[in-house]
């Protein structure tokens, strides 16, 4: 087991630390891997009433196992609504109805745009990887922008390979121009440590060191000098709580967490 400390692994505090930044959120566009686990665990703990909704068309699921993918029949079971594809995104997405939504990549920058096009040359890359799929849509109209990812200098980059998906411009007056639904990424969640957003420049702003995480190892793993709260401070380990939902309930075969 990959552990920061004893008692959890690294992945498990990165759960758990994602999961709390979802309290009083009414509902949440979850998407695949790990956000999937992040909002169920979620729903158990700081967001009971928490509306799961996936890009396939379900809305309100409540998931008595994790699902394998955006299709799962497990969704469907008890979820409020189920729809096409095309309402979800068109009466529910693009009329600035989600809260929430979470989003990751291969590479981030400063501002929180991220890529999951293609690195290297467009033309001819090092790796072509699946692409946008919804997630631009996602990342202009969700009303907040989650990510959660492991932190590297391969992904937290000064300059992206490819922009798929719109954060901050670096201007916060252009970015209120711009009309759009959403305010942009919020919140970044990686192995290291947490990541807020300046309101005045949009940057990426460290908040929190994971437990036994240094400043050195986080500047190691990242392309650029990081901003640092004034209030910069530890991040709260895993509660006995969430780690018996984690092990026992949601992944028990340690897909997520190994």
């Amino acid at each position: 087991m990959n552990r920061a400390q004893p008692g959890w692994s690294s992945s498990e505090l990165m759960i758990a630390a994602s999961s709390r930044t979802l309290g009083g959120v009414e509902n949440c566009f979850v998407g695949v891997g790990l956000p999937n686990i992040v909002c169920n665990l979620a729903q158990r703990t700081v967001a009971p009433d928490l509306q799961l909704v996936y890009e396939s068309g379900v809305f309100g699921a409540r998931p008595e196992r994790l699902p394998l993918s955006i299709g799962d029949p497990t969704l469907a079971t008890g979820a409020t609504a189920i729809t096409s594809m095309f309402e979800l995104f068109a009466f529910y997405l693009q009329a600035g109805l989600i809260d929430v939504a979470f989003l990751g990549g291969a590479q981030i920058d400063r501002f929180g745009n991220l890529n999951t096009t293609v690195i290297g040359d467009y033309a001819k890359p090092k790796v072509r990887l699946p692409g946008s799929g919804g997630a631009c849509e996602i990342a202009i109209h969700a009303r907040q922008i989650l990510v959660i990812m492991r932190q590297g200098t391969r992904s937290f980059v000064d300059e992206l390979d490819f922009r798929t998906s719109p954060g901050h411009s670096g201007d916060a007056e252009r970015d209120r121009q711009r009309g759009w639904w959403g305010s942009g990424p919020t919140s970044v969640v990686t192995d290291l440590g947490t990541y807020g957003f300046d309101e005045a420049t949009g940057e990426m702003t460290l908040l929190t060191l994971h437990p036994g995480i240094t400043l050195e190892r986080i500047r190691e793993n990242m392309g650029w000098e990081p901003k640092l709260s004034e209030t910069l401070d530890e991040t709260p380990p895993p509660t006995d709580e969430e780690l018996r939902l984690i092990r026992d309930e949601l992944d028990p075969g340690g897909v997520y967490t190994k």
